[in-house]
């Protein structure tokens, strides 16, 4: 089965800033906030203080996956300039995603910069409030001013949008607004990270919530979906249970394979966040290959991966 990754990261360095101010590599993979603390955010084999463009495709050489998407936010720290090299060193391998804050006093030059001068063909908003702009930022409508203006350019110049909205409960998780703003750009292909990152206990309030965005531009990755599912192992029955929902709600062909690596590969290993989708009995054959392949080529790649 041939397999795209639809959410991975390369990181020149580690440069994030959270809701606890700024994230610096310390070494070793380990990272520490402002506030201190320190946790393991790079398997030390994939990276003291970053993870290359080789580095990752030692790990999908490994596991049989032919492509993968480099997406990028405030956790890592925007990384335009890095990934935009490792797409045009492995084109092949690799697509990749622009970030930005909206807020920017000079935010039309580096949209500018990234999507005319760079060439990429997507952009990612991370919004959660705990390492995305409402960690730093006051709430913000996903359906306002601001994130209008971000999604009217991406209509304008023909972006890919792809959103993480944060996890449940939180000021950031607004489905019913981004629902309401993604009817009004039906031109744009959304994308929606870690299938809205439910928790254990989010069974019957994610079948509610992919109800709302079941609209025909719109599709999710499968990313961290399992770590959310925290403090089960492998083969995270839970996960089973939301790709379950997510196949009846919003259909297999709307759902792509992702690890969020290198992150998870600090918690398991690139095989069981493969196989856990893989040998769930949820989806058919046809239906695993939509799920780890076809679907990502079409939204990231082109129908045909030129």
């Amino acid at each position: 089965m041939k397999i795209i990754d639809a959410h991975a990261h390369v990181v020149q360095y580690i440069a994030g800033f959270t809701s606890r101010g700024e994230l610096r590599g310390v070494g070793g993979g380990m990272a520490r906030y402002a506030d201190g603390s320190e946790f393991a955010m790079i398997p030390p084999e994939m990276g003291e203080y970053g993870v290359t463009p080789e580095a990752l495709i030692g790990v999908m050489d490994k596991n049989g996956v032919e492509r993968a998407v480099l997406l990028q936010g405030q956790f890592f720290g925007f990384q335009n300039e890095y990934t935009a090299e490792a797409v045009k060193r492995y084109p092949r391998r690799f697509a990749g995603a622009g970030s930005y804050d909206p807020f920017c006093v000079k935010v039309d030059d580096v949209r500018r910069r990234l999507f005319k001068e760079l060439g990429f063909g997507a952009v990612k908003f991370e919004v959660s409030n705990g390492s995305g702009l409402m960690a730093y930022h006051p709430p913000i409508d996903l359906n306002g001013e601001v994130m209008n203006g971000c999604y009217r350019h991406a209509a304008e110049n023909g972006l890919t949008v792809v959103m993480d909205i944060g996890r449940p409960r939180n000021c950031c998780w607004q489905v019913e607004r981004l629902a309401a703003a993604i009817k009004n750009y039906r031109s744009v292909t959304f994308v929606v990270c870690h299938l809205l990152a439910p928790q254990r206990t989010d069974v019957a309030l994610l079948d509610e919530a992919l109800s709302r965005l079941a609209l025909p531009n719109v599709y999710f990755d499968l990313a961290s979906l399992a770590a959310n599912q925290q403090p089960e192992v492998y083969p995270y029955p839970t996960a089973a249970e939301h790709l379950k929902t997510a196949k009846r709600v919003v259909g297999a062909d709307r759902l792509m394979f992702g690890t969020d690596m290198p992150g998870n590969l600090c918690r398991d290993t690139y095989a069981h966040l493969r196989d856990y989708i893989a040998l769930s009995g949820v989806f058919s054959p046809a239906e695993l290959e939509k799920v780890f392949y076809d679907t990502a080529l079409k939204v990231y790649f082109g129908s045909e991966g030129e």
